[in-house]
């Protein structure tokens, strides 16, 4: 790759992004720089980077899905409930991951089986069943919020890799969470890159009649990926429950918002077909630098989402221009052929 095409790819403008916007809002606010805040943007980040590897995935196979946070939250919250009622080892986190995970895969095999199946657009489909699944938790497995989750959650929600004070007195905390989710970062990548399914999920991406002329089964591979994206935004959503040491039905909601604006401005094509896991993690390193950064700077959370969604169109319209450029050079390059 020549040093041209690397100062196009998105990854290489978004790093200068990040540098460009640490230095602005450093220059505004000295806490930025102090590693008490990195470690604040880093685990602010855990969630929503479990939940944008799973919409990388769906972008790249050239679909969209809005219903991850209700499929999160529905598996974490019905964890607990599961959990309560059936009086379960309290003193495990393994047991409720577990379930929210199965419980993600199920909900992620319904959204399967309307798009694979019935072969409803993907948009329309999550819209949907989004409904219907946070219609049916709070209708029946719960509406009310629990704040006394189990002791195994409770506690690993303290659970830090690093843990000091620093000179100027604030408890700088690292959480172990940094460990699986870099593990599960590099298990997406290895799989989009080194596996048969991930050469799938590139070639659904180009057209769904190319990708069946090259002998793959697209609703076999959709199948498999909505039922992964269920499961990842089962993990996601036990593991915000176990940071934010309480299980509320109503949390998540209008999220997808900033993990969509995160994967785009990471360089998925919303087309379909392109995408990198690198490419992801700046996307959601920035959006929560910018989210965390304007609380320091006084930003209320309204203009917070805005700037996610004026990103969010920067990033659709500069696809949008690189799309015809392409298309362009394309078509003038078939009519020299032809002369």
């Amino acid at each position: 790759m020549n040093f041209r095409k690397l100062l196009r790819r998105n990854e290489t403008v978004l790093i200068f992004a990040i540098i460009v916007f640490s230095l602005v809002i450093g220059s505004k606010s000295p806490e930025f720089f102090t590693i008490a805040n990195l470690f604040d943007i880093l685990r602010s980040s855990f969630v929503q980077l479990i939940f944008a590897l799973g919409v990388l995935i769906v972008i790249i196979s050239g679909g969209i899905d809005v219903s991850f946070p209700i499929v999160g939250i529905f598996a974490g919250y019905t964890a607990v409930v599961i959990m309560r009622k059936f009086e379960l080892n309290e003193e495990s986190v393994l047991v409720p991951v577990a379930l929210a995970i199965l419980i993600g895969i199920i909900l992620g095999g319904l959204n399967a089986i309307a798009i694979a199946g019935f072969e409803i657009p993907t948009l329309i489909a999550t819209l949907g069943t989004a409904g219907i699944f946070r219609g049916f938790m709070l209708s029946f497995i719960g509406a009310s919020f629990i704040s006394d989750i189990p002791l195994g959650l409770d506690n690993f929600s303290t659970a830090d890799l690093i843990k000091f004070e620093s000179e100027a007195g604030t408890l700088v905390r690292l959480h172990v969470l940094v460990i699986p989710v870099a593990l599960i970062t590099l298990a997406v990548s290895l799989l989009l890159n080194r596996t048969i399914f991930g050469r799938s999920v590139y070639a659904l991406g180009g057209g769904v009649e190319s990708t069946r002329r090259l002998g793959i089964s697209v609703k076999r591979t959709q199948a498999k990926i909505y039922m992964l994206v269920g499961g990842l935004s089962g993990l996601a959503g036990i593991l915000y429950v176990s940071l934010q040491r309480k299980a509320n039905p109503y949390d998540l909601a209008g999220s997808e918002l900033d993990v969509i604006a995160a994967v785009v401005l990471g360089g998925a094509s919303i087309m379909g077909g392109y995408g990198t896991v690198f490419g992801t993690v700046l996307g959601v390193l920035f959006i929560n630098m910018i989210k965390n950064n304007l609380v320091l700077l006084g930003v209320s959370s309204s203009w917070q989402r805005a700037a996610v969604g004026v990103l969010l169109i920067i990033g659709i319209t500069i696809q949008a221009i690189g799309e015809n450029q392409k298309q362009k050079r394309q078509r003038s390059t078939t009519s020299k052929e032809a002369e």
